[in-house]
């Protein structure tokens, strides 16, 4: 069974990177599951803090992305967004180069609020970063676009 309300297709999404942050940090959604979304982010000069590690706001900006994106596919864009109201992350282990794949799963879909946890790990599968993003869901005129 799929939580998705919109058409989940990869090249549809990754056209909403043109002219963002995703696209600024190689951000890319990458595989979409019946109630899971996965994407990746490269550890290289644009994602790496000056001690040569992936940076913790990198980690974050691939989680709010992911969890963002997987929120908005299961609203009606017609009537309803997703903004997001809190994000926390626990970074657990140093990544200096590769990809990192993160893959969101929702916690709670509710009217008013969704919550999804966000894994990201290394190339090697190991646990790099967790994070919890809680989103708002609002009247699409109050967002626009």
């Amino acid at each position: 069974m799929s939580i998705w309300k919109q058409d989940t297709d990869l090249e549809r999404l990754a056209a909403w990177r043109e002219g963002t942050l995703l696209e600024a940090l190689g951000i890319r959604v990458t595989e979409v599951g019946g109630d899971w979304l996965r994407g990746t982010m490269p550890v290289d000069a644009r994602t790496r803090q000056p001690y040569g590690l992936l940076h913790g706001g990198a980690s974050v900006a691939l989680a709010e992305t992911l969890g963002s994106v997987a929120a908005m596919l299961t609203l009606d864009p017609a009537r309803e967004r997703a903004v997001g109201l809190d994000i926390n992350a626990n970074h657990v282990r140093g990544v200096r180069e590769g990809l990192v794949t993160g893959t969101a799963r929702a916690l709670h879909l509710g009217r008013s609020t969704q919550v999804w946890e966000i894994r990201i790990e290394n190339e090697a599968g190991q646990l790099v970063c967790v994070s919890r993003l809680t989103m708002a869901v609002v009247p699409a005129e109050v967002v626009g676009k």
